[in-house]
């Protein structure tokens, strides 16, 4: 495993140094931040997103089925007057020549998502496909 180097550049920015790679993290200004990166939370989510991505992307590899316009959308939901996540969405978008023998799996690959899978098991995974308007 990565060791993590995490250093303090100024204000409210916060940055991570591990292997040859460098993340950036900010606050909001509503947080005494500049704005300049995302904050940790965001990053957080969006690893999420790109594992979930991946897994899809690898699927469809695998099966040499077209990719193009292939996106997805992940949109967490708080409990309410908390800042603790209960719910989280993923939306995967796919295009009409997918075949739909293949959606099935397709979320069952995503699910197999190695960050989405460290989350609290009291936290909704919600994960599904759809197609494309032509």
């Amino acid at each position: 495993m990565s060791k993590f180097k995490v250093t303090f550049p100024g204000n409210k920015k916060v940055d991570i140094s591990f292997n040859n790679f460098e993340v950036k993290t900010d606050q909001a200004k509503k947080n005494e931040g500049d704005e300049t990166a995302p904050e940790p939370f965001e990053i957080f989510l969006s690893s999420i997103a790109a594992c979930a991505g991946i897994y899809a992307k690898s699927f469809c590899d695998t099966r040499k089925l077209d990719a193009t316009d292939m996106h997805l959308y992940l949109e967490a939901f708080f409990k309410e007057g908390q800042k603790l996540m209960d719910q989280v969405d993923i939306m995967l978008h796919i295009n009409q020549q997918f075949p739909e023998k293949y959606i099935k799996p397709i979320i069952k690959a995503m699910n197999g998502c190695a960050v989405k899978n460290q989350l609290h098991p009291e936290i909704k995974i919600n994960t599904a496909v759809a197609y494309l308007a032509d």
